[in-house]
């Protein structure tokens, strides 16, 4: 264990990038965990994985605007199957997204079979870099990741399925540049997950706390034992979640209790 790894330079950016990622995957989980689409976001996040993937295996940098652009329109065109699949098999919809999630991940795998360098970039898009943000990435994330939250907020009742699939894939193509796939689904389904039993409010606040604190203690833990970041702040995540449950359970409301 060592203190030399609380380096505020290095974990201050990275913190603040869990709080843009927590902005839309907060308000986008408990919407998530409504409509019973649990893997929805791994699935999108993959997609969005494997757009960043393609622009790679072509030569573009991975880190470069021409990547972002292959995120975002993978992620837009993975969503807008989905939404069309949920349409039409709306029975089938939990199966059709792990599908899709399988899919997308083995062709991230055959694309880099034969890269010397493929294990590297396919754990980067899972597990994340997080220590490695930088102010000018988190600015143009932060953004992005606004917009999206002021136009959910605002026009839930009216951008219907196609509305949601699309601010969402949207938010997952930042979030997964920034944190990696495994941390998108940790923020977006454990803090949900595990309010889900509380009032709509309440839930949202408590969501807040498990993931802030999730973040911070999971940084400054991986700091000081040397460990992945991102591996560490989701089991955080969790820990906070099943801890918060346990010494402060939800109060159900009066009236649910009367329609219970």
């Amino acid at each position: 264990m060592s203190l030399e790894g609380l380096d505020p330079s290095i974990l201050a950016p990275a913190f603040v990038a869990g709080l843009v990622v927590l902005s839309t995957h907060i308000p986008l989980g408990h919407e998530v965990l409504r409509r019973g689409i649990i893997f929805i976001d791994i699935a999108v996040a993959q997609i969005a994985g494997l757009g960043v993937i393609i622009a790679y295996t072509l030569g573009w940098d991975e880190h470069g605007i021409e990547a972002q652009v292959a995120a975002v329109i993978s992620a837009l065109l993975g969503a807008w199957i989905l939404s069309r699949l949920e349409k039409r098999y709306s029975e089938y919809q939990e199966a059709l997204i792990g599908t899709s999630f399988i899919l997308a991940a083995t062709a991230g795998i055959l694309l880099l079979a034969n890269n010397p360098h493929g294990g590297d970039h396919l754990k980067e898009l899972l597990v994340g870099q997080i220590l490695w943000v930088q102010w000018g990435q988190l600015l143009y994330s932060a953004i992005i990741s606004i917009i999206v939250l002021v136009v959910w907020v605002r026009f839930r009742g009216r951008v219907g399925s196609a509305g949601f699939y699309t601010l969402f894939a949207i938010a997952i193509t930042v979030s997964v540049q920034l944190v990696g796939v495994y941390l998108v689904f940790a923020s977006l389904i454990v803090p949900a997950l595990s309010t889900i039993s509380c009032p709509l409010g309440s839930g949202f606040r408590r969501s807040v706390i498990i993931g802030v604190i999730g973040y911070a203690s999971g940084l400054m833990l991986s700091a000081l034992l040397d460990l992945p970041s991102g591996a560490v702040i989701v089991w955080m995540i969790a820990v906070t979640a099943v801890v918060m449950h346990a010494i402060l359970p939800c109060r159900q409301s009066h009236t649910s209790k009367v329609q219970q």
